[in-house]
């Protein structure tokens, strides 16, 4: 689940293969806004930006999709993991998205231009979470190879 930077939309990551968006503005009890439907799989994460208005999630299908968080529509896939994507996080500009993968990858994409700029090589097992620093420098991967690794970003 992840909320919006505004703390007024929630949303979360479903194994019906859709992500629910929920409106938050009434108080502490969510009210259904939008059922993204797109992935094939089970949805394991979501993500927004950081100025909440893309909503990004990872699924079983191997990809890890952009949304209009306002709208609920789709603006891209991204594929290119081989394996389940596990984990989707932002980096504090909102300029890149890490995908953490099961195929022991995490990629790195542009988000303006849906392109992977790097694929980050080096646990020996899957890849279940990523997250960035604050100042956005630095990217910890965490993978059940029992080992997490920090990815300078410069």
């Amino acid at each position: 689940m992840a909320f919006s930077s505004d703390k007024r939309t929630l949303a979360s990551a479903n194994s019906d293969s859709t992500v629910q968006v929920w409106d938050m503005t009434e108080g502490t009890i969510p009210h259904p806004v939008a059922s993204l439907t797109g992935h094939s799989d089970e949805v394991g994460s979501v993500a927004f930006s950081p100025d909440g208005r893309t909503l990004a999630s990872a699924s079983d299908d191997h990809t890890a999709r952009l949304w209009d968080a306002a709208e609920g529509t789709l603006l891209h896939t991204l594929p290119g993991h081989t394996e389940p994507v596990m984990s989707v996080a932002f980096s504090p500009d909102g300029h890149i998205l890490a995908s953490a993968s099961q195929d022991r990858t995490v990629r790195l994409w542009d988000v303006a231009t849906q392109t992977t700029t790097h694929t980050l090589n080096g646990h020996t097992g899957p890849v279940f979470s990523v997250a960035f620093s604050p100042d956005g420098r630095t990217l910890a991967s965490a993978s059940n190879d029992k080992t997490v690794r920090l990815w300078d970003m410069s």
